[in-house]
């Protein structure tokens, strides 16, 4: 069995629980699990949610199952064991939300320690981070990662990295922008205690396209003259990418794989752009590229598309999980480039090369085989 424990019971996470138990049930097919039909020797139905952690009052409290009702999904009962327990909301936590959390009424020390206890109450071998965006920087050291943690000065997605790898022996995915796979310290402190972490951002939507459009025009030598990529959702992560702050923080995910594809960083636009609640979580994505081929004349395409955001993120979790688990079952720590550059928006470790997810796919093939070999 892979314990598998969720921090941010939104509906990405709801989502991979209700999906999850589906198809441990016989009733859905792993479709949108990339590795689905690949053989990694940990199968979809060893995966266990044994845990999950909220700050949203209407969530805490309440059983996975009582969540997925919420959210309008009908569970397998199986969901009905599982609550979600109070996190950490620290400064971080967008404001639109009614918070229940650790840290109410608590000192920060006390708040970490109860964190702590859900950690051995739980026991997981992966943790996956599916919280709201946050900006942050890259932590260079341990000692930085101790300080600041200590100060309330890192947002809740670095907070919990620290905490996890604190404890160590167990893998953590990060799918939101904050660099902790992106973060040498806490790379370096996973490979001390045993652990991986597996981040950051998960590319699910339009940036997977660019990429591999930007790939498919650089094989033909034409040149780009601008990339405009916008994205338009309803969903409450849409509503706090309004925060300017969060927003930076999503752009620069989205548009880090420029200069390593091209070897240039042609004038672009490539970030999300608003929230409009009726289109709840089926985002609107529109892209528009230009180029020169041969003979200076200059070509263009227009895609327009409407993206269930959230799914596309839970099917990523289910590989991560067995890909984590099995890594750290082989004596692998710190990170895995070979898998981030295939989930990833900024695959970690620093100053990792994006490559198109054409290419990481066939890697990450290549290097899961090998994995189940060892």
């Amino acid at each position: 069995m892979v314990r598998v424990a969720l921090i941010g019971q939104g509906y990405v996470a709801t989502i991979f629980a209700w999906g999850l138990s589906k198809i441990k049930a016989g009733k859905l097919e792993p479709y949108g699990v990339p590795l689905g039909n690949l053989d990694l020797g940990v199968s979809i139905s060893d995966l266990e949610i044994v845990g999950s952690i909220d700050v949203d009052e209407e969530k805490v409290g309440k059983s996975l199952y009582e969540v997925a009702k919420m959210y309008g999904l009908e569970p397998e009962p199986e969901l009905r064991d599982i609550y979600v327990s109070p996190g950490l909301a620290l400064k971080s936590t967008p404001s639109f939300l009614k918070v229940k959390s650790l840290d109410s009424g608590r000192s920060l020390g006390d708040a970490y320690a109860k964190f702590e206890e859900w950690l051995d109450d739980v026991k997981p071998d992966v943790v996956i981070d599916v919280t709201s965006t946050v900006n942050s920087e890259p932590i260079l050291s341990w000692e930085e990662a101790e300080e600041k943690a200590l100060k309330r000065i890192l947002p809740h997605s670095q907070v919990y990295a620290y905490l996890l790898l604190r404890r160590g022996n167990l893998a953590h995915v990060n799918l939101q922008p904050a660099y902790v796979a992106g973060s040498p310290g806490f790379v370096k402190r996973a490979e001390q205690s045993r652990s991986l972490v597996l981040g950051d951002d998960g590319a699910t939507g339009a940036t997977p396209l660019t990429i591999d459009l930007a790939e498919h025009l650089k094989e033909r030598n034409r040149k780009i003259l601008s990339i405009a990529q916008f994205n338009i959702g309803g969903n409450t992560d849409f509503l706090a990418l309004m925060d300017p702050d969060r927003n930076d923080a999503k752009e620069k995910t989205k548009s880090s794989f420029l200069k390593d594809i091209l070897g240039y960083d042609p004038p672009h636009y490539i970030r999300p752009t608003g929230y409009l609640e009726p289109l709840g979580d089926k985002k609107f994505v529109s892209m528009h590229m230009q180029w020169v081929s041969f003979g200076g004349f200059i070509d263009e395409l227009v895609v327009n598309m409407r993206i269930n955001d959230s799914p596309a993120l839970a099917g990523y979790i289910v590989d991560l999980a067995r890909l984590g688990f099995l890594a750290l079952k082989k004596g692998l720590y710190g990170t895995l480039p070979e898998v981030n550059r295939f989930y990833m928006k900024r695959p970690g470790p620093m100053g990792a090369r994006h490559v198109s997810k054409i290419r990481a796919y066939y890697d990450l093939v290549a290097f899961a085989e090998e994995l189940k070999k060892k």
